[in-house]
């Protein structure tokens, strides 16, 4: 493949260039190997060579999550014998996809996240402490160690968890970045406190962070991320935006004004309802066409995520454009009492009341046939006056307000990390399925 890690400084001319002539090599290569593809093509009577434009690829049909999982096998464009690895979604809005991957990929892979750390101002001075899972085929903690290896940092792979084994490898090894879910990084911090830790004046100056939201669309910090920087003010939180399927990453830079585009991996296309484009500014689903993948890639893919672009220059003076956090998946959204609701949201107000520890959300569907939310707290306090508190937190803030049920902290966690999990699960879509 060709890579092109300047191509964030150049014109966004130069920039659309480079885009449709990969666009062009990428739809001769699926027409010619991927079995999924090849009939969908042929099925719609599309010749994927006769599109020339970024423009024109709004001409080919989307593909959808529900393909992939139930075509997953035709997606494949090499042979068996040419796949290193194996690793598979985590399952969120259904069941987990295979996804294989060439030597070549795993360089794509290596290539990105260098970059991506990069961005977040690492170099190869830095030692990188890796506090996410390489194993259970998770893809990002086998995607942070290669992208540390090309970038030629050090790394020292703790996995996740364990804040007393993360605390005694920081003191011993000094590490100065880690790949972490930045909820862990609270749990690093009350270790650090009770044990007489002067965390701000350790050498960790840096956290890559996955999965959880650290900034609101427009870049302000959410309430997880305030709780981290208030109390850790040397460490600085960089906010990633990843998935399994595309295989590639987006990473902010020092302005944290949403997630570069790597434009010489992937080309990102912002839908509404109805498939059309969305204009800067506006929130819609974020679909994706993969440059340089091998085994697996993939034309028009949606996500499921909602994001917003920005296409004007950033303050760094790169000319990618950016997307902002995700503001929830297509597949989440609750419409309760009226109110239009995205998960993160409820988040975000639960992690800002002082007494509850931990919580899960749950949405289901009632005796009326519409959304209703559950939502179970762990906490110390069992009142009907904190039950009346955290109702009217959310009457002013959503201007609706949900279910509470208090459960033990215990119990909560347990719930958290349902079987087969790679990560905490906060949000359970019990629709349909009552």
């Amino acid at each position: 493949m060709i890579k092109d890690r300047e191509l964030h400084w150049k014109d966004a001319a130069t920039i659309k260039r480079f885009q449709e002539a990969r666009l062009k090599e990428t739809l001769s290569y699926v027409a010619e190997h991927s079995p999924f593809y090849k009939r969908l093509f042929a099925e719609r009577g599309i010749d994927p060579t006769s599109i020339e434009s970024l423009e024109e690829l709004q001409q080919l049909p989307t593909t959808t999550k529900q393909e992939l999982q139930l075509h997953n096998a035709d997606f494949l464009c090499v042979e068996p014998r040419d796949i290193i690895d194996y690793v598979t979604t985590s399952g969120t809005l259904g069941e987990p996809v295979t996804i294989a991957l060439t030597e070549g990929d795993l360089q794509r892979l290596a290539y990105n996240e260098a970059s991506s750390f990069t961005m977040a101002g690492c170099t190869n001075d830095d030692i990188m402490q890796l506090m996410t899972t390489i194993d259970r085929r998770f893809m990002a903690g086998l995607a942070y160690f290669l992208g540390a290896r090309e970038l030629g940092s050090g790394v020292v792979r703790v996995g996740n968890g364990i804040p007393e084994l993360q605390w005694d490898t920081i003191k011993r090894v000094k590490s100065t970045a880690c790949m972490v879910v930045p909820s862990f990084l609270t749990k690093l911090i009350e270790f650090a406190e009770k044990s007489g830790i002067d965390y701000n004046t350790s050498t960790l100056k840096r956290a890559i962070c996955i999965g959880e939201a650290l900034r609101t669309p427009d870049g302000a910090l959410t309430t997880l991320g305030k709780k981290i920087s208030e109390k850790w003010s040397s460490l600085e939180l960089y906010s990633t935006y990843a998935s399994t399927e595309m295989q590639t990453s987006f990473t902010e830079c020092e302005m944290h004004q949403g997630g570069h585009i790597p434009a010489d991996l992937i080309i990102v296309e912002l839908l509404d309802e109805n498939n059309n484009p969305v204009p800067d500014g506006c929130p819609g689903e974020v679909t994706i066409t993969t440059i340089g993948v091998e085994a697996m890639p993939l034309v028009r893919f949606k996500t499921g995520d909602i994001c917003i672009r920005t296409t004007t220059p950033c303050a760094c003076g790169r000319n990618s454009a950016r997307l902002s956090s995700v503001i929830g998946r297509k597949g989440q959204m609750i419409k309760f009492k009226g109110t239009t609701i995205y998960p993160p949201v409820l988040f975000d107000i639960l992690d800002n009341i002082p007494d509850v520890e931990n919580y899960i959300v749950e949405v289901f569907t009632n005796s009326l046939g519409t959304d209703q939310i559950q939502i179970r707290i762990g906490s110390s306090n069992h009142s009907e006056a904190f039950i009346k508190q955290i109702k009217d937190i959310f009457r002013s803030k959503v201007r609706v307000a949900p279910d509470i049920q208090f459960e033990s902290v215990e119990l909560v966690a347990r719930l958290q990390m349902p079987p087969m999990s790679r990560k905490v699960v906060k949000f359970f879509d019990l629709r349909g399925n009552a």
